[in-house]
């Protein structure tokens, strides 16, 4: 099979570290990969498998403007049929706009996949008229949970197909953590208002008055740290909160706390909370649109709050706190997380999905794909 996959970039994002989980999973079956990015040079922030091509662009990200998104068509049309694929998948909203009408004509199976909630998450006017019209030409929309398919029409829900994000399991610790600091709530992700990390920082000074043993450590980078930093002087944490930047050791880091927090305002299926779940975690999390109330399964392997509520958040922090034997029965169960989204289990999902946009165009399905139907799972 030789397929072309398309993202923005390969930078530390959930859809980014999904996208390269596929590419590397498929490339190791022997299937050509060709990974289409839009931004320059930079090395991918996640490891590739030797077989697959990445070829960046050098292209305006994906935040362009349609003027400039006009001029990105040709290249990348001339991408997508240089590297000559049985179909083409593409990653989150504008990209697939994009893609979809840069192989105007081609034939191609074009599979799309939103990667958050469109209800939630804003792309502009311009860019939902675009999203409308081109949409419906897509062969399949893969969406993470099943409530974003109400978003769209019903000729493109009928396209539709659900399908999680593969979750690994965490390398082996090959030795006990450095630097470990006891008590320690960790949280990870893009320092953006989606993420929530103001209001994760507002529940932590409710709590940390009568927890003085216990810290945050939120792990990331973005547009928001200046304000985030001045939040956190100005509520009092400075020495309790820190926000060291981002890591490419993630299970490491998170190995060295003792909860995690998921404070976001929307998702798409946060793989953030999937690996600090794997790790043997309990977790906090907000049941925010639209993936945490599908990964967490209240009171078995975490705990789930209302979303955008510091005082509810910090009383989930505050129960699991105070409540070290709680923790521990959390964390006993929070690994099977592995198992329910299993990379191979996925994988065949897509694969079905594969199958079924490349029998809509009329191409017959490569042999060496499974010939398992894609399911919901």
């Amino acid at each position: 099979m030789r397929l072309t996959l398309v993202i923005s970039s390969l930078s530390a994002g959930g859809a980014e570290r999904a996208l390269s989980r596929m590419a590397n999973h498929w490339a190791a079956r022997g299937w050509e990969v060709t990974l289409l990015t839009f931004d320059g040079s930079e090395p991918p922030f996640f490891d590739l498998h030797p077989a697959v091509r990445q070829r960046p662009l050098g292209l305006t990200k994906s935040r362009a403007s349609v003027r400039e998104a006009a001029q990105q068509l040709r290249i990348l049309r001339r991408a997508i049929r240089e590297s000559a694929p049985r179909a083409v998948i593409s990653f989150m909203d504008r990209i697939n706009v994009l893609v979809l009408l840069a192989t105007r004509g081609l034939g191609l199976p074009v599979i799309v996949s939103e990667r958050v909630s469109p209800a939630h998450h804003a792309i502009g006017r311009t860019w939902s008229v675009l999203r409308r019209w081109t949409y419906p030409r897509a062969t399949r929309l893969v969406v993470q949970h099943r409530d974003v398919l109400q978003y769209f029409a019903a000729p493109v829900r009928r396209k539709g197909r659900v399908v999680p994000n593969p979750v690994a399991a965490p390398p082996a610790a090959r030795a006990a953590p450095r630097g470990r600091r006891p008590n320690t709530v960790a949280a990870m992700g893009r320092l953006t208002p989606q993420k929530g990390f103001d209001v994760l920082l507002r529940a932590f000074a409710d709590v940390a008055p009568e927890r003085p043993e216990w810290s945050l450590v939120i792990w990331g980078e973005g547009g928001l740290r200046g304000e985030l930093e001045r939040l956190r002087d100005d509520l009092g944490l400075r020495g309790r909160a820190f926000l060291p930047g981002r890591t490419r050791e993630p299970f490491g880091k998170m190995r060295q706390a003792d909860l995690f927090v998921l404070s976001s305002r929307y998702e798409g299926f946060p793989n953030v909370l999937c690996e600090a779940m794997a790790c043997g975690l309990p977790v906090v999390s907000v049941d925010c649109p639209t993936g945490p109330g599908r990964i967490v399964r209240d009171g078995v392997d975490g705990l789930l709050v209302p979303p955008g509520d510091p005082r509810a958040l910090a009383d989930g922090m505050r129960r699991l706190m105070r409540d070290a034997s709680g923790r521990r029965r959390l964390a006993a169960r929070a690994p099977e997380v592995v198992e329910r989204f299993r990379l191979e289990k996925v994988m065949r999902a897509w694969e079905g999905v594969l199958r079924e946009a490349i029998r809509a165009r009329g191409r017959p399905p490569c042999s060496s794909a499974p010939r398992r139907g894609p399911g919901l799972i």
